[in-house]
């Protein structure tokens, strides 16, 4: 998984995306829409109203194309290694393209955004000439925890 030789990293983490939905419960999801569309749509077809019945179908249809690009969208992830000499950030797409990301412990900032309420937003790793987002999928708590335990470490391959 990693380019790196040495044996074990200062930190290593893989960020995943947290998904409630199983890909049972996606087919649970649509069964129901279609259940639910069902009963107004044999209505509507005895009243005549029989287009009515396809944009239901069309509701139907965009549920179910909605809950696969999510759930698509869940294959991301980043995989974040601190080694004394060097920082790699690899990120994966939901297509499982990979971009690897390396930089000097020394030369890279580690910036935390927050909010009003002191709520962690983003996660950013910023080398001179770029600013790469970490993390963008995890929850505020998720990055809290994450600040925290990175930036201990990130200071400890410092020094």
């Amino acid at each position: 998984m990693s380019t790196k030789t040495q044996a074990k990293p200062i930190f290593a983490a893989t960020l995943t995306p947290r998904r409630a939905l199983t890909p049972i419960g996606k087919r649970v999801v649509i069964g129901l829409a279609v259940a639910l569309a069902l009963g107004p749509g044999i209505i509507f077809t005895l009243a005549g109203a029989w287009p009515v019945v396809a944009f239901m179908g069309l509701d139907v249809l965009a549920i179910a194309v909605a809950l696969t690009i999510s759930m698509r969208s869940g294959r991301a992830y980043e995989v974040l290694t601190l080694w004394p000499t060097s920082l790699e950030l690899k990120r994966v797409d939901a297509k499982n393209h990979a971009d690897i990301l390396t930089y000097t412990p020394a030369a890279v900032r580690f910036l935390v955004d927050r909010d009003y309420n002191e709520r962690v937003t983003a996660l950013w790793l910023k080398s001179d000439d770029q600013k790469v987002p970490l993390g963008a999928f995890l929850s505020p708590d998720e990055k809290l925890s994450l600040s925290k335990v990175f930036g201990t470490a990130l200071r400890k391959a410092r020094s």
